[in-house]
């Protein structure tokens, strides 16, 4: 079996180490493909108004500078000779949970595996900065090797993928697995202005404290439970419930 590994966190990041060690202990065949800097929050974005600089850093292991999406692209059409049987991205700093996957770069690493028709899964690593900062990273290493495995015979529909959180908790507190629906979170991005050394302003972009959701069933209730989460997420983005009341309301009738 064949493997690509990509992250939005960039080639040096520690969860993209971790996720070698745990695509190792499925295959041999491991490529990196990263980018050089970190991308975080760029979601499905394409690089078009700047070249894409590749270099190799070690055997198999290769640096982008670009986009998760670019990383795939490039994998696929330029450095590997034939297809990855399995595209896994991250191990992400952090949870993708709830809303905030159409921001994150792990899970469009995910999104042009499975356009480029590979299984795909993102994973991503629940912590607290109340904690300091101390990532978790036992939790995933622990228990991704034997999901992963489990997870590779389903049979996915095309334009299917999955998104697995692991809780932030030690390996061994971990409650179980749960197949779990996308929650929902209230916007939580707030802006911080400053003022450079010549009094000009500029912005920052910083997440505040979240409140959401947190129905059973759910990704956000599954960490909190301290269980691992696989939502199924697919790319038709249809709304195929609106559909016809979007068509009686052209027609003049009631869109109601």
């Amino acid at each position: 079996m064949r493997i690509l590994l990509t992250n939005d966190d960039g080639i040096h990041a520690e969860g993209l180490a971790v996720l070698e060690r745990i695509a190792r202990t499925i295959s041999d065949d491991v490529w990196i493909v990263a980018p050089e800097t970190d991308q975080s929050g760029l979601a499905h974005s394409l690089t078009l108004s700047e070249p894409l600089r590749l270099r190799q850093v070690s055997e198999k292991h290769f640096a982008l500078r670009g986009t998760p999406t670019d990383c795939v692209i490039m994998a696929v059409r330029k450095v590997l000779d034939f297809k990855p049987d399995l595209v896994l991205s991250g191990v992400n700093v952090g949870a993708n949970m709830a809303d905030d996957v159409t921001y994150s770069g792990t899970i469009a690493g995910a999104i042009e595996g499975t356009m480029q028709g590979i299984r795909s899964f993102a994973l991503s690593q629940a912590y607290r900065h109340a904690d300091g900062g101390n990532v978790p990273w036992d939790v995933v290493e622990t228990h991704a090797p034997d999901l992963l495995r489990k997870l590779m015979l389903v049979d996915l529909p095309d334009g299917t993928f999955l998104n697995l959180n692991f809780p932030n908790c030690a390996p061994g507190a971990v409650a179980g697995t749960e197949v779990t629906s996308q929650g929902k979170l209230d916007f939580g991005l707030t802006i911080d202005e400053r003022t450079d050394g010549r009094g000009h302003p500029y912005f920052w972009l910083r997440f505040g404290e979240r409140f959401g959701d947190f129905r059973a069933g759910t990704d956000i209730h599954a960490l909190r439970e301290h269980q691992i989460s696989v939502t199924p997420l697919k790319l038709d983005l249809t709304d195929y419930t609106v559909q016809d009341r979007v068509a009686r309301a052209l027609l003049g009738g009631d869109a109601d």
